[in-house]
């Protein structure tokens, strides 16, 4: 990188140098810092042009133009354009560091907001895998959170509608803190929901909305609300969508919360996730056969590695970088009893 820039400035010195027809080209020498600052770091760039300085000087002597008050302005011009470009370098390099702690806070933030899961609650096990599609921060519009309860463990998975990307981030802080704020003290799904609506209406935008599924594990089963988001996915004997039997609105819409209850049997797992698993797109516009390649990825035995070989058929499907924001949340029940009663 650094040789690039050298060369440059010795190129433009050399017909000068060897030939005393040539025109002054000492003001060319400012290519070779131009190069450095764009590219290099601020002491790489102050080598440039020193070396830059120094031809330029040799050319003035070769021409026998050093006492001359025309080389000396042009000399003197080349020396003010080196002293820019070193000034650009620093800035470059300033604000270099400054996203570089950007992009740490953000990781910061994701892990505060969105934590990574892979540990077992009250007899589930849950683990989580995330993708941002944006790349200045770790952060998107899908959002999810776990809590366990006095009414057992709880999950959240969501994904928020709207405009413009830093909204989608507040709005998906914003729900998961009234989840974490109403998950513990909410009898039952339906007025969990209920409440979560409450909170982010005032908060979201006229067009804004979150559609969400919420799950509640007890023994031998699962209670489900879905509020408009993608329906959770059971594999164990057969896989299978476990579509509710009335639809509601998401969140910020005037949902209307119905739970349905779910059996699970030893060793079934169910798959939560948001629509950049359904709605990913092959270079022909196919769209990701879910059932087929969920019956495949989660044979693995441990739940990371099913969510992992998931994520690689996801990848392999699209052929590219998912352009979509994507939670994938996959939970197992280690204890095999009976379904509880139904308050």
């Amino acid at each position: 990188m650094l040789l690039a820039p050298l060369v440059t400035c010795l190129l433009i010195a050399v017909p000068d140098l060897l030939f005393d027809r040539v025109p002054p080209l000492i003001t060319l020498l400012l290519i070779g810092p131009l190069l450095a600052c764009a590219r290099l770091g601020v002491r790489h760039t102050v080598l440039v042009c020193c070396w830059s300085a120094v031809l330029g000087l040799a050319m003035g002597i070769g021409d026998d133009a050093v006492p001359s008050t025309g080389f000396g302005i042009r000399w003197g011009g080349l020396l003010v354009g080196c002293a820019l470009t070193v000034y650009a370098a620093r800035q470059r390099d300033r604000l270099h560091d400054r996203l570089a702690r950007a992009h740490e806070v953000a990781r910061v933030t994701q892990t505060a907001i969105l934590r990574p899961i892979s540990r077992t609650f009250d007899g589930t096990r849950v683990c989580t895998r995330y993708h941002s599609a944006s790349h200045e921060s770790a952060v998107g519009g899908d959002l999810y959170d776990v809590a366990v309860t006095p009414y057992g463990l709880r999950v959240l998975v969501g994904d928020v509608r709207g405009h413009g990307v830093e909204g989608l981030r507040l709005s998906a802080a914003d729900t998961i803190t009234a989840f974490r704020e109403l998950a513990y003290t909410s009898p039952d799904l339906t007025t969990l929901t209920t409440g979560l609506d409450a909170l982010l209406t005032p908060e979201l935008g006229p067009e804004d909305f979150v559609t969400a599924v919420l799950a509640e594990f007890a023994p031998g089963e699962v209670r489900l609300v879905n509020c408009g988001h993608p329906p959770p996915l059971r594999s164990g004997r057969r896989i299978e969508l476990l579509e509710p039997l009335v639809t509601s609105p998401p969140l910020g819409l005037g949902p209307d919360p119905r739970q349905y209850h779910v059996r699970l049997q030893p060793g079934d797992r169910l798959l939560l996730y948001t629509d950049g698993l359904t709605e990913a797109r092959d270079a022909e516009g196919a769209p990701f056969p879910l059932l087929g390649e969920a019956a495949l990825a989660l044979r693995e035995a441990l739940p990371d590695e099913a969510l992992r070989a998931l994520h690689a058929r996801l990848l392999a499907h699209t052929g590219t970088a998912l352009a979509d924001d994507l939670a994938l949340v996959l939970c197992q029940p280690t204890e095999a009893t009976v379904p509880a009663p139904v308050p």
